[in-house]
């Protein structure tokens, strides 16, 4: 069943095409991750995908709804896990979670079952009550998971989920989320500079270079696509290297505290 498909779906900005006729289509179930350098296209997909941008022009349909015509439903069908910093640092875990329990307009004798689970499903009970802004990174992006999350949504959209992460961190955001889309068949689309990640944890990718579509397949069949000689050992980063024509951005570095963090969100952000 697809859950998420686009038609020539374009968007300009005054004379810059920052997406030009992307088509494609992804399988409900799948984890399906968006690679391109550093202005590709990414995070204008994305947003456009999660009804925050409009499209210039082609059509977009996500769990059989219209991102123009039904974007409030679109809305209640995703999760998005943004690059900016989307949870309030002078609150608790908690009081996180309960703002976006009353703003999906959970029902009130569901809530507190709800976000007690979510913060089990990323590891964060033991700290329920604790002060965000004394989280580190990854408990923090562990944190936005789980906001994104409590509705319960058929596709997740995680835009660089785990940027300026320490390996340590990353590795356990990326269980939680694959523990995630096992428990609750979520549909993941993400975007990722780390080529480690996608080939890993990504069923389908699709490479965007300069606003277009350069490739879409399997990690195994794009790494075929490049006609290397048998035996011959092909990383993802030389399929990225083949199709988007440029290395991928310097790494940000790698952040501990809520401040750090979200500076380092808004860098990433700005880079697009």
């Amino acid at each position: 069943m697809t859950i998420l498909e686009t038609h020539g779906l374009t968007k300009r900005f005054g004379d810059l095409t920052a997406l030009d006729g992307l088509t494609l289509g992804v399988e409900a179930g799948e984890a399906f991750g968006l690679l391109g350098p550093n202005g590709a296209g990414k995070t204008t997909a994305i947003r456009m995908l999660t009804t925050l941008l409009p499209p210039t022009s082609g059509d977009a349909r996500v769990a059989g709804l219209d991102v123009r015509r039904e974007a409030a439903a679109v809305r209640r069908a995703i999760g998005y896990v943004p690059q900016a910093l989307s949870v309030d640092g002078s609150l608790t875990a908690c009081e996180n979670l309960l703002i976006f329990a009353k703003l999906y307009d959970l029902p009130r004798a569901e809530r507190a079952g709800r976000i007690q689970a979510a913060l089990a499903l990323v590891g964060l009970s033991d700290f329920a009550g604790k002060l965000v802004r004394e989280f580190s990174g990854g408990m923090i992006r562990r944190l936005e998971i789980a906001q994104s999350t409590l509705h319960r949504p058929r596709l997740l959209f995680l835009d660089e989920p785990t940027v300026g992460l320490d390996p340590l961190a990353r590795t356990a955001v990326w269980e939680h989320v694959e523990r995630l889309r096992g428990e609750l068949g979520t549909t993941l689309f993400l975007t990722t500079h780390s080529m480690e990640e996608a080939d890993s944890l990504c069923s389908r990718l699709a490479i965007l270079h300069r606003g277009k579509l350069a490739a879409v397949g399997t990690p195994a069949e794009l790494k075929a696509s490049l006609g290397r000689p048998a035996g011959t050992e092909v990383t993802l980063d030389d399929v990225f290297l083949h199709y988007a024509g440029d290395p991928l951005g310097a790494p940000l570095p790698e952040g501990g505290s809520f401040r750090e963090t979200s500076r380092e969100r808004r860098t990433a952000r700005r880079l697009g």
